[in-house]
């Protein structure tokens, strides 16, 4: 005769718990994506409190920033990718997170613009645009830029034999179109500016020129007030700066590759040409424009 013990009794039952498929409705699932984004809301939330220090409160956008970077890369690519095609609820979702995320950048931009930088303003450091900047600040930005920034810059015109070149992911770039033709009788109407990484996004002014405060430019700015000086005899119609964020997330199958290293390698090799996710564009950018870069990187 034989005696069963106890536990012997609960491993049946555990065996057979795992045999019987359970059903749980979608709705009392967690999305991945949309618990991030709640997750960036907090932390931009923790930017709004007026109690938490002005520098940690300019820190914690600057971190939300580097998230959404992380989570285009990362997330929102395989929204699309790993979903069957015209399946309708990843669209659902895929709608939701955009729109969702839209609003977050929003949020952030205006606690940037409207209560940040004015409280660091009360602290005498400021950013200066172009249209505050004194007739002193100017020269100095010019002369600047003629010495650090314009020897590195090689605006492209596009046509036949010069196609729209590979832009590097999350790199600045502008886009401009044009009037006339360039010095070798060309009428390419748009250009393109790849900026180098190299260069300083935030440039310090003397302290002679700013008085009492800290004063920086943005490279942003100081490019977009000499875009004409590129261009000698041609008119800049319109333009805009513009980012694209690119799928980065890494596809390697270890059980299909027979040098992983190698593999890894080439892998973080494309990981600054992957598929466009996201494009990012000045309010004023033309339609023209717009549509150009949309059917360029597909978006």
């Amino acid at each position: 005769m034989v005696h069963r013990r106890p536990h012997d009794k609960q491993r049946k039952h555990r065996r057979l718990e795992r045999k019987i498929p359970v059903t749980v409705p979608a709705e009392l699932y967690l999305n991945r994506e949309l618990s991030l984004l709640a997750f960036n809301e907090r932390v931009l939330a923790m930017a709004a409190r007026a109690s938490v220090p002005l520098a940690e409160r300019l820190r914690y956008v600057c971190i939300v920033s580097s998230n959404l970077d992380e989570f285009f890369e990362v997330r929102v690519s395989d929204l699309t990718e790993g979903a069957p095609a015209g399946s309708a609820s990843a669209a659902n979702v895929y709608s939701t997170v955009l729109e969702r995320a839209h609003r977050l950048v929003a949020k952030q931009y205006a606690l940037y613009n409207e209560t940040i930088m004015p409280a660091l303003a009360r602290h005498d450091i400021v950013i200066i645009n172009h249209a505050e900047r004194s007739a002193g600040q100017r020269a100095w930005l010019r002369d600047y830029v003629q010495r650090e920034v314009k020897p590195l810059l090689a605006p492209i015109g596009l046509d036949p034999s010069h196609p729209f070149p590979q832009v590097l992911n999350k790199s600045l770039n502008f886009i401009m179109q044009l009037e006339g033709k360039d010095a070798f009788g060309r009428p390419s109407a748009i250009a393109i500016l790849k900026v180098p990484r190299v260069l300083p996004r935030v440039i310090p002014l003397p302290a002679k020129l700013a008085p009492g405060k800290q004063a920086f430019v943005l490279l942003t700015s100081a490019i977009r007030a000499h875009l004409q000086d590129l261009f000698p005899g041609r008119e800049i119609s319109g333009f805009s700066q513009f980012r694209v964020t690119r799928d980065s997330d890494l596809t390697v199958d270890e059980r299909e590759v027979h040098n992983l290293r190698q593999a890894m390698r080439m892998e973080l090799t494309q990981r600054h040409f992957g598929n466009a996710v996201r494009l990012e564009i000045l309010r004023t950018c033309p339609l023209p424009l717009q549509q150009l870069l949309q059917e360029q990187f597909q978006i």
